[in-house]
């Protein structure tokens, strides 16, 4: 038995389900219905023993992630960007459209089969294993551990909030400069601050803003979750937007920054990358055809 990830519930946490609560612990489980199917091929530990999805959690038990797999993912042979590497992990720049795991042939952990480099270390993994979520239509950085010690480590860091995520997109409307949203999603704390970086004019929205976003939590679809409901839906979001979202070039919304504390080296991580360039474009040719029809 492998152990991924393990968590002491705290003192104090309100009444809630085993399901609900392993979402938020476990970044790695890419959503509710993958983490249903984990909790009943027994793959979540309460106290040692195989938990049910609606038990009720209980401060101070011990939650546990094993990896309950045999056969490893069937490699996949996609072109993955890998950003940076060592023996304990690696950061690609994730593709939009492609599902970072799940039942599907083409998952992001299958073409990581053909991407990565197994590690030398003596706690390697069998294969390399995502350390958290991004949507399907989001692109950007995505931490990949290739020990047992940097799953672990990594995992205790999400679970803390202290690795440090910077998203871009653009918004329809004309956004404050700055600001906090603090809404729950699903009866659970949900804070995400946001920074006005440009604004222009758009036939279609009046205006698009282009934002940096920062998850202070991290809830499924969180950042589309507050920008529909704060009125600034992001551009391209089918599920949640509202109103003319600019449907057609994908969903606007990329992972450009991650900071974490090295798992191995215990040496602090900053990685950057730059946004998509559909972003700059859809602003320019957006400001363009509104200058052109106001002239």
């Amino acid at each position: 038995m492998l152990i991924l990830q393990q968590h002491i519930v705290p003192e104090g946490i309100p009444r809630i389900r085993l399901l609900d609560y392993a979402l938020q612990v476990f970044t790695t489980i890419p959503s509710r219905s993958n983490m249903k199917k984990v909790i009943m091929r027994g793959a979540i530990l309460v106290d040692s023993q195989p938990g049910q999805k609606s038990d009720w959690v209980i401060e101070k038990q011990q939650i546990t992630l094993i990896d309950l797999e045999d056969k490893p993912p069937k490699p996949l042979d996609f072109k993955l960007e890998i950003i940076y590497e060592d023996e304990h992990l690696a950061i690609i720049n994730k593709p939009a459209g492609i599902e970072v795991s799940g039942n599907k042939y083409f998952t992001i952990q299958n073409a990581l089969l053909a991407n990565i480099k197994p590690s030398s270390e003596t706690d390697s993994l069998k294969w390399p294993l995502p350390v958290h979520r991004l949507d399907m239509p989001t692109s950007g950085l995505l931490l990949i551990a290739k020990t047992t010690t940097a799953i672990m480590k990594l995992g205790q860091q999400f679970e803390t909030r202290k690795i440090k995520k910077k998203y871009h997109a653009i918004v329809a409307g004309s956004i404050l400069d700055s600001g906090e949203i603090d809404s729950p999603i699903d009866g659970q704390i949900a804070l995400t601050n946001f920074k006005c970086i440009n604004r222009c004019h758009s036939l279609k929205t009046k205006w698009l803003s282009s934002v940096e976003l920062f998850p202070l939590t991290g809830r499924t679809h969180q950042l589309r979750i507050h920008m529909a409901d704060y009125g600034f839906p992001i551009v391209g979001d089918k599920k949640y937007g509202k109103g003319p979202i600019l449907v057609g070039k994908g969903l606007f919304l990329a992972a450009v920054e991650l900071s974490f504390i090295h798992p191995h080296k215990n040496t602090p991580m900053n990685i950057t990358i730059n946004h998509p360039k559909k972003f700059d474009s859809l602003l320019e040719r957006e400001e363009r055809k509104w200058v052109e029809h106001n002239k």
